[in-house]
């Protein structure tokens, strides 16, 4: 992330309605936020996966602005934490399987509709499209919308991206782990599940060309979507302000209608 971080990763929001502790760690945990009583549920639910090049440092709680809001549409909202580098169950393959785990929490949680989509930003969106790319990924996962993801490590590592964070995530380079590269890069990895993968066209965070070099990698009939919000940067993808949330919500009620 940036050092000159923009007003939504601190801007207050309404607090959660409720929040759910899995395990022993710090991570096991996630928020909910409920859709308020005047307002009709739509009967899915959201599991938000914040970014933050998976350092410990960044956690889900920039994402208040947007998981409110989308509860204000209508939606319940799962704001997933996990371990990033350096924690607990952090780096390469934890970070992963822990979302997971968080992910099918949620599904369990009787609180919550058992439709669910994905929706993670940065680092949360390349978690989400790993997600998507799982063999037996999480019974009741219908989709995702990976926002800005980190969606090739390949390219995050050539482009050394955030001090090249994908190399700490999974504990060394291509040449000194090769199973853990290409088990984790979703580039290198085919959808088993519907994606959308929602983008700025002025992100200085993660280039086109990282975007570019998973859009290479898909198969023809592989169920995803890319969109792009003119004139959007790499927060104003989670900014409910923006024009860019609109888009996000057009492409979830899409995802919606096709779970029927």
């Amino acid at each position: 992330m940036s050092t000159d971080e923009p007003d939504v990763l601190t801007r207050s929001a309404r607090p959660p309605d409720r929040t759910v502790v899995t395990g022993p760690e710090q991570t096991d945990v996630y928020d909910v936020w409920e859709p308020p009583a005047d307002r009709a549920p739509r009967g899915l639910t959201v599991a938000l996966v914040h970014g933050g090049f998976w350092r410990e440092q960044y956690d889900r709680h920039h994402l208040p602005p947007l998981a409110a809001a989308l509860a204000a549409d209508g939606f319940h909202v799962a704001n997933l934490e996990y371990p990033r580098i350096g924690m607990p169950g952090g780096g390469w393959p934890g970070t992963g399987t822990s979302v997971s785990d968080r992910v099918e929490s949620a599904l369990a949680d009787d609180q919550l509709p058992h439709r669910l989509l994905v929706v993670g930003h940065s680092a949360g969106g390349h978690l989400a499209l790993w997600l998507a790319s799982a063999e037996q990924p999480p019974a009741g996962l219908a989709g995702v919308v990976a926002l800005a993801p980190v969606a090739s490590l390949a390219e995050a590592h050539r482009l050394h991206l955030s001090h090249d964070a994908a190399v700490e995530l999974l504990g060394g380079t291509p040449d000194q782990e090769p199973a853990a590269w290409a088990a984790a890069d979703p580039a290198r990895l085919g959808l088993t599940l519907p994606a959308v993968v929602l983008t700025g066209a002025n992100d200085d965070e993660v280039p086109g060309s990282v975007i570019a070099a998973y859009q290479e990698g898909r198969e023809v009939d592989e169920p995803v979507t890319f969109s792009e919000v003119v004139g959007a940067g790499h927060y104003d993808l989670i900014d409910p302000d923006h024009a860019a949330y609109l888009t996000l919500l057009a492409h979830l009620e899409q995802l919606a209608i096709g779970l029927g």
